[in-house]
């Protein structure tokens, strides 16, 4: 963790990202974009709630915009599945990321779920192989990707729309291989360790930031984003319209170059040794 952070602090960071009263993707997606139209549906088996998609105006950039949403409510978090897709909402959002590189429409994806749903009706529809399939088609989409994780970006279920020309987090997000549950489950074989775990994760933003994993901070205010969002939207909403142009100016071909190489160089353990 940052040499500055205290084993208290990480775990704060843990509980605003997953602070109920944290704004969700819907909410960003309202901020961000004008003229959005909600698409629908994998084509394959049903529509996945918890996956917001659709096309509209960044600034005066048409974009593709797809969210991971949990709900703000009892009822919507039920019907959202707390933000957990199944393998259709990953099928669903590769589908409109390969309209987007028809219309040659930047995408610009917000992570924020728990993990992927571990069912076993999931299971028996192929979540494994939904998210493989995005992380190979994605490398290749000859369209500008930027993700921002917005609260939790956990796992397989995070990955799976985070292959990125760019990858952002807000300040008190995190991203991690799994929940600090999960990691005290497998390392001390105590869940409620979760704790110490965190500690020793690396999950927040200035971890991924000094790793080179992401490439931006969203500040937000110290009281958390659930406080006064408008203050980080409108930072984010200006640096996407910045970043999105400068992408655009690039070639196809240089921008899967570009995205290839950033997941293929050397980790910083590799170049410790």
């Amino acid at each position: 963790m940052d040499k500055n952070m205290t084993q208290n602090a990480v775990w704060n960071r843990v509980l605003m990202a997953r602070h109920q009263k944290r704004p969700t993707a819907k909410v960003l997606i309202e901020y961000l974009i004008t003229s959005f139209v909600e698409l629908h549906g994998d084509r394959l088996f049903r529509d996945d709630p918890s996956v917001i998609g659709g096309i509209g105006f960044l600034g005066d950039i048409p974009v593709t915009v797809i969210g991971q949403e949990k709900g703000d409510n009892t009822i919507e978090k039920i019907k959202k599945n707390f933000g957990m897709l199944h393998p259709e909402g990953y099928r669903k959002a590769l589908r409109l990321m390969r309209q987007a590189e028809k219309f040659n429409r930047p995408v610009v994806l917000i992570i924020d779920t728990p993990g992927a749903y571990p069912g076993v009706g999931a299971e028996e529809r192929g979540q494994g192989s939904a998210i493989a399939t995005n992380l190979m088609e994605m490398i290749d989409l000859k369209v500008p990707l930027i993700s921002i994780v917005l609260g939790e970006g956990g796992s397989g279920g995070a990955l799976g729309i985070g292959v990125s020309d760019e990858i952002w987090m807000f300040e008190n997000a995190i991203y991690s291989i799994l929940s600090p549950e999960g990691f005290a489950s497998i390392l001390y074989k105590d869940a409620s360790l979760a704790k110490e775990a965190a500690a020793i994760m690396r999950l927040t933003a200035a971890d991924l930031l000094e790793f080179g994993i992401i490439e931006k901070i969203i500040p937000e205010v110290e009281e958390g984003l659930h406080t006064n969002s408008e203050y980080s939207f409108a930072i984010l909403k200006k640096e996407l319209i910045k970043k999105l142009k400068e992408l655009k100016k690039l070639q196809p071909e240089t921008l899967i170059q570009n995205r290839y190489n950033k997941f293929r160089r050397v980790g910083v353990y590799e170049e410790d040794r």
